[in-house]
Order: structure tokens, then sequence, then C-alpha cells
């Protein structure tokens, strides 16, 4: 019974790398992510809901689809692959650089929409009144909006963690299943579910992935609250 559960060095090093790929692609999306939120929730202008709907893309297109147009953008010969190449040596295509981008951008809607919400619920009498009191605008989204709606920008966080935990599609596109490179829980699970006996290192996979969605879900919940509680005595 221990045998089985006990994780070959190949499997640890699928698990480190989906921690590492999706904490790069959570804090990477997490400046843009509050922008946008912003823009979309206060924001007055034209094309608003066109840049909502470019958004929200990743959600509706095909995972695959998301990561083919990844690998024609960011790959060595593709406008914005050549360019990073060329000037700064940068390569995204295959490697696990490329799998934090591409599960940057299949997490981004979700952190967005959370951020977005948590601003619009936000009382804006209470940003009205730190303005009467000589507050520039970017001083009352510090010390107002920004701590109020912290508790969104966790959940937005937590939601874009879980899904580049779980993201297949697009990563397998842009930067294939590289053992030790680019193969993260899901792209191991899928090579294990291939090969004969490979149940017992799938299930084992299965198992991680679950324990650490549910852990990261329960943590995004205790933050909330701790924010929720600090913001409702002051």
């Amino acid at each position: 019974m221990t045998d089985w559960l006990t994780l070959s060095p190949d499997e640890w090093t699928a698990v480190r790398l989906s921690l590492i790929v999706a904490t790069t692609a959570m804090l990477a999306s997490l400046p843009l992510g509050l922008a946008v939120g912003l823009l979309l929730a206060r924001g007055r202008f034209w094309g608003k809901s066109l840049l909502d709907a470019i958004v929200h893309m990743p959600l509706i297109l095909p995972p695959v689809v998301t990561g083919y147009l990844l690998l024609v953008g960011f790959g060595r010969r593709g406008p914005i692959g050549q360019f990073l190449y060329d000037w700064f040596g940068i390569v995204l295509s295959f490697r696990w650089t490329g799998a934090a981008l591409a599960c940057a951008v299949m997490g981004f809607p979700l952190m967005v929409r959370a951020i977005r919400l948590s601003i619009e619920a936000v009382d804006r009498k209470l940003e009205s009144a730190a303005g009467t009191l000589g507050a520039s605008p970017i001083w009352v989204f510090l010390v107002v909006t920004l701590p109020l709606c912290l508790p969104g920008i966790i959940a937005g966080m937590i939601l874009c963690f879980a899904k580049a935990m779980g993201e297949f599609g697009a990563t397998i596109t842009f930067v294939s299943n590289i053992p030790g490179e680019t193969q993260t829980l899901p792209s191991a699970i899928y090579t294990f579910t291939q090969v004969p006996g490979g149940d017992a290192g799938a299930m084992r996979l299965t198992l991680i992935s679950i324990v650490i969605s549910v852990a990261a879900l329960f943590l995004s919940e205790v933050m909330a609250r701790i924010v929720g509680r600090r913001i409702a005595v002051e």
C-alpha cells in the first residue's frame, strides 16, 4: 500500500513544475488583471464591450485553439516570439515559461471577473467622501477601494491558480509534453493513461491534484474571511 502511494522522481518533478507554473501564471496575471478589472468596473469608453469579450475569449474558445494562437504569436517564428528572441533571447514555446503563459491566459478571465465584481461592490460614497477630503484618485484607490475589494482579489488569484493547475489543452498545444520541462500534472496524467500499467501513476497524480485544489480553495476562503474581519473592524 505504501509503495503504491510513493511518487517516482518524474512524478515529483511534474508536481513541482505544476506548482511553479501555476504560481508564476497567477503572479504574472495579477497586475494586468487588477488594471483590466478596474477598467471594466469603472471605465466608460468606446469598445468596453469588445474588451470584455476579448478578456473572456479563452473561456469560450476550445483550449487547443488558444494554444495554437499562442504558438502562432509567441513561437520562435511568430511576430511576438521572434521579437522576444531577437532582442532579449527569450524563448517561450516548448519551455516552462511558455506553459506559465498559456496557464496565465486561460486563468486570466476568471481573475478579472472576480476582481471586477469586487470593485463594483464597493460603495462609491466612501470613495467620494475620501475625495472630498482632498485625496487624489490614486490615493483613494489605494486606501479605500483596494482594501475593500481585497477578498475578491484573493478569490481571483486562487481561481487563476486552480485553473492553471488543471490546464491541459492550451499548454500541450503550445509547449508540448516534455518531461522535466513542460510536463505538468495534467500532461503527466494523460501520459500515464496512454501506457500499459500507468493506472497507478495516473491515480497518484490525480489524488495530488485533488489535494492541491482543495487546499487552495480552503486557503482562499480562510484568507478572505480574515481580510473581511479586519475590514469590518476598521
